[in-house]
């Protein structure tokens, strides 16, 4: 191991995994050429799978550094265990990394050659897209996902605040950066914070390349309108959690540049609320007026909303489908 380089330390937060998937991950991790690393896992307390078959695993599969693996007494969910490893670990820079992935054995040596030569504060990059059988897909997930854009560059808060482009799986995070933003939103995925959090301190960097195989499969937690069955659902979790974020966002996060975005995001919020409740013509133009906060989400409630719940679910399949 060489001591010139970076530390970089590697956050796994781990829940019920299937442990074929897992152990190709932990290799592809083992693989990695970059020479100085550390992985931290947490386990959330998985019901069903054995803490020691996961223990024995990564005992067997990670043999290049050095690793720490504990158990959550209780499952507190991804955020609030990323969050844990993110106070935990130790390093220059921090590597968040899902349960069922495949890296390629360059990515961590790309991230760190194009985050110290930037002096950005996150990198990130585009991946290959799989199956639940390691099948290949896609060559990027915006063939997957047809509103997913990459940028690059400074004051980028406003493109993330209300639709993230960068995974978490992907991305390389300056630790300092990372353990300032303790505490994580409690209504954001760890990646779609800390995402935020960088863009609004420096730079962020999309690399167009392709530095890992990104497994799209039934329990992913990021699928579009994951656990949307009906409109009752799609309030809850598209409408009500965007709202309790960007409340939670505009009373704890000091943004460095205009701060008219956020009071946009807001505006649109609650228009998107008093829509949902209330199918009138007031309420009708009052969301069309912010549909510049996001464009494709704002089209598909005017039309969607008012039709019959058996239609909506069609809509929403075509949606999770990438049709529009």
């Amino acid at each position: 191991m060489s001591n010139t380089k970076p530390l970089i330390s590697i956050l796994m937060a781990i829940y019920e995994p299937n442990l074929n998937w897992l152990r190709d991950q932990l290799k592809s991790l083992n693989d990695q050429n970059y020479p100085r690393l550390s992985l931290y896992i947490i386990d959330d307390c998985s019901p069903t799978v054995p803490f020691d078959e996961i223990v024995k695993l990564v005992t067997q599969c990670v043999t290049n550094f050095n690793f720490s693996i504990s158990r959550n007494e209780s499952n507190i969910g991804s955020t609030k265990t990323f969050e844990m490893l993110t106070k935990l670990a130790e390093g220059d820079f921090f590597a968040y990394c899902d349960q069922d992935d495949i890296w390629i054995p360059e990515k961590l040596s790309i991230l760190c050659d194009e985050i110290i030569n930037r002096a950005a504060f996150l990198v990130c990059s585009d991946m290959y897209i799989i199956d639940a059988n390691g099948s290949l897909k896609a060559s990027s997930i915006t063939q997957v996902r047809r509103h997913h854009v990459f940028y690059s560059g400074y004051n980028l808060s406003h493109r993330i605040l209300v639709s993230n482009f960068i995974a978490g799986c992907t991305m390389l995070v300056r630790a300092s950066v990372a353990k300032e933003a303790v505490p994580f939103c409690p209504y954001m995925v760890h990646d779609h914070y800390l995402a935020l959090y960088c863009s609004n301190k420096g730079l962020v960097v999309s690399l167009q390349k392709q530095l890992i195989y990104y497994r799209i499969h039934n329990n992913n937690q990021t699928l579009v309108l994951s656990g949307v069955t009906d409109k009752k659902s799609y309030y809850e979790k598209r409408i009500v959690v965007t709202n309790n974020r960007l409340n939670w966002l505009n009373d704890n996060l000091m943004f460095n540049d205009n701060n008219a975005f956020i009071s946009n995001a807001l505006a649109w919020g609650g228009a998107r609320e008093t829509w949902y409740h209330n199918k009138n013509l007031k309420s009708f133009y009052d969301l069309w007026k912010c549909r510049h906060v996001k464009f494709s989400e704002t089209m598909f409630e005017l039309v969607s909303l008012p039709l019959p719940n058996f239609l909506f679910r069609f809509l929403v399949f075509l949606y999770k489908n990438n049709v529009f």
